[in-house]
């Protein structure tokens, strides 16, 4: 059956079920769903736990039959992960789930986390497999007039009130990236007094960001600085940033380049494509001087890179995650024209 990502809680409350299927995009929601599936599984007896990764090419299906008939040492009821980043099983996936799911002790707990699922796929028979035999939960970003009303749902969670303004400041700064969001209100409650946050409070909590801003780091890729964006990666990545964090922020940034290349091949002035697309006035110099430097096959190409350090992250590309974005971040900044 379908559930909701806000419907899983009570859900568990009511049955621990024998296969959650979560998917999405939105690495926050998805892994705190997944968090509620483990705390629930432990709470209900399974006390091993065993991850199956099957985002290379030769992964073999054989292992998740194998986790299906295996007994542990003790007979105790187990949860078994397995991780598909594609989302996308194959032929020889497809036909190994529908029997992991004919096999496996009922006793036993499985997890399925994939990333986004396109609508053709749910119609699947590994997909409808799953859904018949217990709950399919997909995952998807915020929209951004829900933002606000979510952000403030977190805020208020933590004990803090917020002032209408400081939340527009907050939303503004996160700009749909949740993980970055919930990152924010942890500092902002250690910034608070009376667990109040006012505009003051956020910008202090700007201003008093990493030694290596993540957002100072975009800007000097967009400028073309190539020596000072690379010191601040090597920087962020020493104070322990998460590479999928980093990969939002230039990833943003090449998404508006493009859509504001977009806009200017259909006749519209750049001026007023960054008007529409609501570049803020201060970020204009350094938005223009980016796509001065790019052509359609260079931004082409900088998609590209994007998606390989997303790949490499999820574990179906190759290269290290860090490599891939210090390649991402020359890219940004030198252009090919």
């Amino acid at each position: 059956m379908r559930i909701y990502p806000e419907q899983l809680a009570a859900q568990l409350k009511r049955q621990l079920l024998p296969v959650y299927l979560v998917s999405g995009d939105e690495p926050l929601l998805q892994q705190e769903c997944c968090d509620l599936i483990r705390r629930e599984a432990r709470a209900g007896g399974c006390t091993v736990r065993e991850v199956v990764e099957a985002g290379g090419a030769r992964f073999d299906w054989r292992e998740i039959l194998h986790n299906a008939t295996s007994m542990s040492l003790f007979a105790e009821r187990k949860l078994v992960e397995l991780r598909l980043p594609s989302g996308k099983p194959g032929a020889e996936g497809s036909k190994a789930l529908c029997e992991f799911l004919e096999l496996a002790n009922p006793d036993d707990v499985l997890l399925m986390v994939t990333g986004k699922i396109d609508k053709q796929s749910t119609k699947s028979k590994w997909y409808q497999a799953l859904d018949r035999a217990g709950a399919t939960i997909q995952v998807w970003p915020v929209d951004a007039g829900k933002l606000p009303g979510w952000l403030r749902a977190r805020v208020e969670s933590a004990g803090l009130h917020i002032d209408d303004d400081a939340l527009q400041l907050l939303c503004d700064r996160v700009e749909g990236n949740l993980l970055a969001a919930v990152q924010e209100v942890e500092k902002l409650k250690l910034l608070a007094s009376d667990a109040h946050i006012s505009a003051a409070t956020v910008t202090a909590a700007v201003s008093d960001n990493a030694r290596y801003n993540l957002f100072e780091m975009a800007d000097n890729a967009l400028k073309g600085d190539a020596a000072t964006s690379l010191r601040m990666l090597h920087g962020l990545r020493g104070e322990g940033s998460e590479p999928v964090v980093v990969l939002w922020a230039l990833a943003r940034e090449i998404r508006s380049l493009h859509e504001l290349q977009l806009d200017c091949a259909a006749g519209h002035n750049v001026q007023q494509a960054m008007k529409a697309r609501r570049v803020w006035p201060q970020r204009m110099p350094l938005v223009q001087a980016a796509l001065a430097r790019h052509d359609s096959e260079s931004m082409s190409q900088l998609l590209e890179r994007a998606a390989r350090v997303d790949g490499s992250i999820k574990g179906y590309a190759g290269g290290k995650p860090w490599d891939n974005l210090e390649d991402l971040v020359l890219g940004l900044c030198r252009g090919d024209r």
